[in-house]
């Protein structure tokens, strides 16, 4: 038992005489470093706080040293919050750091709304004490404006506006018989998770300079290309006549759904001059659907860029698709279609395939892939298109696993070089009913010649 007395005491001593070692350098010598001479903060939502920025404080002398306050120099009123030791606050006293350590400083952003539809600028400075010097990090912040819709049902014909985005959490849904219209330069941001469910029509219509974009509401740099965000466009089936013409889907789950066949003469959905990127299982994605793409460019997807189950109709003219994934790995082809759904041997509808013109190309060997389980017809009509394959039958006139040589896949450039093998070989489709319309200029809005450069790109 006194084995263990005198232990604990010497421990005890040892503990205290440690403690009371300690030096406070009071000195104005004693200088600081810090991670980053300023912050800047990405786009802010009004309403909505912003990720977290990080200031890194050093303390290289040998020992502690006091900061006699860190503060916003907005004080309680700044758009700012600090947050240090888990406490959010907009000034903090007292704070020690010890000799050859250091400290974090968390900064977020929160922005109340005004009447500006443009982004704005808000600024502040955090204000670092200590021994008589002071520190100054400059702190700013662009504010945006937004509309925000929480499982919104639009039951009457409404048209979204360029310059404030809307904000979707949760759902929005357009109803039956019900037109959402989006003007050029809409923008559309969706909350984790979030969806738009169209029952009616979707009618988007960008232009080469003032595209439409359907995006994640978390602006921040390091979101940019990260797929997964929200749920995606969701087409439902008594949806009609869907439009999308120059606008951008990315970072999604499924980018795009399609659900049943057109009740009508046209294309449940016809998109085109479109660029739908980065999304976690597909681009597009058709269940016995009726869909049309022209001029698009579809790439970058953890599975697959273009999939159709349960048959359906699928036209696809001068689309450029590509699947690099440099991040992740991926298994599935670029593009799938079947006539049943995977692990169901019932068949459902006739799968019907057109694709001319187009670079179907990637990472992978097979690029393309048909499983057909059913008893129903299974037309493919593949003319002039670059396919990268190791099953080389869709027919005598395309170009099997030559490469297009696009100029630059891992920064997103797929142009192409003038000595590509895509050049001058595309069917002369100026009799087609979406030459005068769409197919008479690419993606980039350059005229197109016949015979036409392979893909979106005319060279």
């Amino acid at each position: 038992m006194r084995k263990y007395f005198f232990a604990f005491l010497f421990i005890s001593l040892t503990v205290f005489a440690c403690r009371k070692a300690e030096i406070i350098d009071d000195t104005s010598n004693a200088k600081l470093q810090f991670s980053t001479d300023s912050i800047l903060f990405d786009t802010v939502f009004t309403n909505s706080g912003s990720t977290n920025r990080v200031l890194k404080i050093f303390n290289y002398n040998k020992n502690s040293v006091i900061l006699s306050s860190i503060k916003l120099n907005g004080g309680g009123n700044s758009t700012f919050k600090i947050n240090i030791n888990g406490a959010a606050v907009s000034e903090l006293s007292n704070v020690k750091i010890r000799g050859n350590d250091s400290i974090y400083v968390f900064i977020k952003a929160f922005i109340d709304p005004n009447n500006n539809d443009s982004p704005f600028l808000v600024e502040d400075e955090l204000q670092i004490n200590s021994n008589g010097n002071q520190n100054k990090i400059p702190i700013a912040a662009y504010g945006q404006n937004a509309i925000y819709l929480n499982k919104a049902v639009i039951n009457s014909n409404t048209t979204f506006l360029k310059g404030k985005p809307y904000i979707i959490y949760n759902y929005a849904i357009v109803n039956t018989g019900v037109t959402l219209n989006l003007n050029a330069g809409a923008r559309i941001y969706f909350h984790k998770s979030a969806k738009l469910f169209i029952s009616g029509s979707l009618q988007a219509n960008g232009t080469l300079t003032d595209s439409i974009t359907f995006t994640s509401d978390r602006t921040e740099r390091i979101y940019d290309d990260e797929p997964g965000q929200w749920e995606g466009l969701h087409f439902l089936r008594n949806s009609f006549n869907n439009k999308i013409n120059y606008a951008v889907v990315k970072n999604a789950l499924a980018g795009i759904r399609v659900d049943s066949l057109s009740n009508n003469a046209n294309p449940k959905l016809l998109i085109t001059n479109s660029i739908v990127k980065n999304h976690e299982v597909a681009g597009i994605l058709g269940y016995t659907a009726s869909i049309t793409g022209i001029n698009n460019l579809v790439y970058n997807c953890g599975q697959y860029l273009l999939i159709g189950l349960y048959g359906g109709d699928y036209n696809f003219y001068q689309n450029t698709f590509a699947n690099y994934n440099f991040n992740f790995p991926r298994r599935s082809p670029s593009l799938y279609f079947s006539d049943n759904l995977e692990g169901s041997t019932s068949k459902v509808s006739v799968l019907k395939t057109q694709f001319i013109n187009n670079i179907i190309f990637g990472s992978l060997t097979k690029e393309i892939e048909f499983d057909k389980k059913g008893n129903l017809a299974f037309v493919q009509d593949f003319k002039f298109n670059t396919i990268k394959t190791d099953v080389q039958n869709l027919g005598t006139t395309n170009f099997y696993n030559l490469d297009p040589l696009f100029l630059n896949p891992r920064r997103e450039n797929y142009l192409l070089p003038s000595n590509s093998s895509a050049h001058d070989k595309g069917q002369d489709l100026s009799t087609n009913p979406y030459f005068n319309s769409y197919l008479n200029k690419d993606l980039s809005g350059k005229t197109r010649l016949f015979p036409s450069t392979l893909g979106g790109y005319q060279k």
